[in-house]
């Protein structure tokens, strides 16, 4: 039973006259502590002790590099003063990168009309106060969805939400002031969706203390489902930031695209409580069946499918055959968006993602440490700078890179690019025109995606069956 979302966050002050949590303290982590901080939000294996004063390819190093360009530090691998100063502060205890084994299938209420209930309260803040930030925090995500919140006195709710000091009963004991500030569930039945505060903290309601209302509304984002940001202006972002008034407050884009991503937009247009005065216009999901819809990347993943667009991917699976989408964000926090191609490595579970000259690996919904890797470790020669499209033959274990005119083969098992190549993709796949979007494998065929068009090869015959349009895959 692990909690979904264990909300420490980083309370800056509004100015230097409100220290949080005392005055800061001016010595160093020490290096166990370092350690620590990296087996519990980064993944660090425990036997892995290092000392960190190793060359660049020491696991603990490479550990750090991963924590600093998530945090958005400067990647030095080193314990410089700007990582040890974020390390000293609160923030949230779910895992940044990797580790989110708690979060399969994007999980989300089924309905939308969700029951709270507060069962204590903190005697830090009159009643009436914890139940107004509450309700204001609620409204925050409110404003943007279709959801909407009912308070219940007694008895069980979707969200119940209590004050507890040290261990309460669910094995993720409080830390005591500071660290830990709240932890709370992904969306489910039982103990699922609901929110833990810690009251050791010191709630209030302004600029002192630990605010009550934000760390509220981050919590109450994961118990909706979301997942950590790593955009430093979202509230979903792992490193909170008093920078405003809480009565200024708005949503970022970010955490607008990702709720919205699960549960869709307020169905009133005029629905403007959440300032947006600020904020850029949202960029619009996809359409899924836009006779001009074309793929950046199309992949398997144990069984589904993803098509990727943009900072979107579709899912489709044999239990779910009705397309899903999803922010590629939400999935993987770390990946870029505006992929160039992936494909499934069905030997190693793994998908690998691409861009640029950088790859990465991803298995189920972690991203796999160590990654991206330059696109030259595969074999490619410098002038490739990126690939258009790949593909995998699962009997085969080969895998087929499209560039340009020209196509690679890759030998999964032995890892290597195979000899006598490149080749000119009309000569072994007739029919097919550069330059090539995606491919997929199934049923026996190869699909070539072509801006809204998909031709359907087959690799016996070494010709064109079939086109279709791009999105039929989608149930268009």
């Amino acid at each position: 039973m692990e909690p979904l979302a264990i909300l420490v966050l980083l309370c800056l002050p509004v100015s230097s006259a409100y220290p949080l949590h005392g005055a800061v303290r001016q010595d160093h982590p020490s290096m166990d502590l370092a350690q620590q901080y990296l087996e519990k939000y980064y993944n660090f294996e425990k036997n892995e002790k290092q000392v960190f004063r190793r060359k660049d390819s020491s696991p603990i190093v490479k550990k750090i590099q991963e924590m600093q360009k998530f945090l958005g530090l400067e990647v030095t691998g080193r314990l410089d003063s700007s990582t040890m100063d974020v390390m000293l502060k609160p923030r949230c205890g779910v895992p940044d990168v990797g580790g989110f084994t708690t979060f399969p299938g994007s999980p989300k209420w089924r309905e939308t009309n969700l029951t709270y209930r507060i069962v204590n309260y903190t005697p830090d803040l009159p009643k009436e106060s914890v139940d107004s930030a509450i309700e204001k925090a609620l409204k925050v995500w409110e404003e943007v969805t279709p959801l909407t919140f009912s308070r219940r006195s007694e008895g069980e709710a979707d969200i119940m939400i209590s004050f507890a000091a040290g261990e309460h009963g669910d094995f993720y004991p409080f830390d005591g002031p500071g660290q830990s500030l709240a932890h709370a569930y992904p969306p489910g039945p039982g103990f699922y969706g609901d929110v833990h505060f810690d009251d050791d903290e010191k709630w209030t309601l302004g600029p002192s203390g630990t605010n009550l209302f934000l760390v509220a509304a981050h919590e109450l984002g994961h118990s909706l489902g979301l997942f950590h940001s790593d955009k430093k202006e979202a509230l979903m972002y792992p490193v909170y930031r008093l920078s405003t008034s809480p009565a200024q407050f708005q949503l970022s884009q970010d955490d607008i695209d990702g709720i919205q991503s699960l549960y869709g937009p307020h169905p009133s247009s005029d629905a403007t409580v959440v300032p947006m005065s600020s904020v850029s216009p949202r960029p619009e999901t996809p359409a899924k069946c836009d006779p001009a819809l074309s793929f950046d990347a199309v992949s398997t993943l144990r069984g589904e499918l993803l098509f990727f667009k943009d900072r979107y991917f579709w899912r489709i699976s044999r239990w779910n055959p009705e397309p899903e989408v999803n922010l590629i964000s939400a999935f993987w926090p770390s990946l870029p968006s505006h992929l160039d191609a992936a494909y499934e490595a069905h030997s190693r579970d793994s998908v690998f993602i691409f861009k640029g000259n950088q790859f990465w690996a991803v298995r189920g919904n972690e991203v796999q440490a160590g990654y991206p890797k330059a696109l030259h470790t595969l074999g490619f020669p410098p002038t490739v700078k990126k690939i258009d499209a790949a593909v995998s033959d699962k009997e085969k274990k080969t895998t087929y890179f499209f560039v340009e005119d020209k196509y690679w083969r890759f030998d999964e098992k032995r890892r290597l690019m195979d000899k006598g190549f490149p080749r000119l993709i009309k000569d072994d796949f007739p029919g097919i025109e550069p330059q090539i979007d995606a491919v997929l494998q199934a049923f026996g065929f190869f699909y070539f995606f072509h801006g809204s068009s998909q031709f359907e090869f087959d690799p016996n015959a070494r010709t064109v069956t079939h086109t279709l349009k791009s999105n039929s895959w989608l149930l268009c």
